[in-house]
């Protein structure tokens, strides 16, 4: 897979906007205490072998957003995970959850085409033990018609803008904060915090995990430094499908 930018124009981002107004499901969160999900996309191999190690010492698991058509691929974020991690990640009670077959931008394909993707990816993971009830848009790349057509398949769909859940927000378009870049654990620790003031639930996602990440991914040190940061401000963490059901 090589590096895809999600339409800079305009009339891209106006449409990316317009989209969280359509297809809206309400999220009914009644939440005792913040709450923080570590979530994975694409899912590069260095996400599971590094990237686990520091979830589990840590006592708490993630939701990896899997593409099984890029298994065992190498790609701009260095190897991606294949079956065999999958049944690691599975074995472990961390949740499997989809991202389309071929990282797809699910704006531009047509509805047989995003169908035919999705389906074929909830069968491969399904096989491999994953519940795959929950999805998020590559790139995060999402429009109404998107919403319409994925939104009655999942439990979630997850996009890519910044913002916290609160009790009605859309399950259909949830936002979520990347931890990416030199400016990535700082940020996040600042959304952790603005999570415990208003008493929300916070989603992060990353890709890679590694000693030198991509520009979309962070290190083992960053991750560890989130979890305990996350839990010692008095958040649960959680997976996706735990807090949604």
């Amino acid at each position: 897979m090589q590096p895809y930018a999600a339409d800079p124009s305009l009339r891209g981002k106006l449409r990316r906007r317009y989209a969280r107004l359509t297809h809206r499901r309400p999220a009914r969160l009644t939440l005792d205490r913040p709450v923080v999900s570590f979530t994975f996309d694409d899912v590069p191999q260095s996400a599971v072998h590094e990237g686990v190690p520091v979830l589990e010492t840590e006592g708490v698991r993630g939701t990896w957003y899997l593409c099984a058509g890029l298994f065992g691929r190498d790609g701009h974020m260095g190897r991606f995970a294949d079956a065999d991690d999958v049944r690691r990640l599975v074995s472990a009670g961390h949740e499997i959850a989809c991202h389309t077959r071929d990282h797809i931008d699910c704006h531009r394909a047509d509805d047989a085409r995003l169908l035919a993707d999705v389906d074929a990816n909830a069968t491969t993971l399904r096989a491999l033990g994953g519940t795959a009830l929950h999805f998020a848009f590559p790139y995060g790349e999402v429009g109404p018609g998107a919403k319409r057509l994925l939104g009655p398949r999942y439990g979630s769909l997850r996009g890519v803008h910044a913002g916290l859940v609160h009790d009605g927000g859309d399950r259909n378009q949830l936002p979520a904060v990347g931890v990416e870049g030199d400016d990535g654990q700082a940020r996040a620790r600042a959304w952790i915090d603005r999570a415990v003031t208003e008493r929300a639930w916070l989603i992060l996602f990353t890709h890679d995990v590694r000693s030198r990440p991509s520009a979309w991914g962070c290190t083992p040190e960053t991750l560890r430094d989130l979890a305990r940061y996350a839990k010692a401000r008095g958040c649960d963490i959680r997976t996706i499908g735990e807090v949604l059901a």
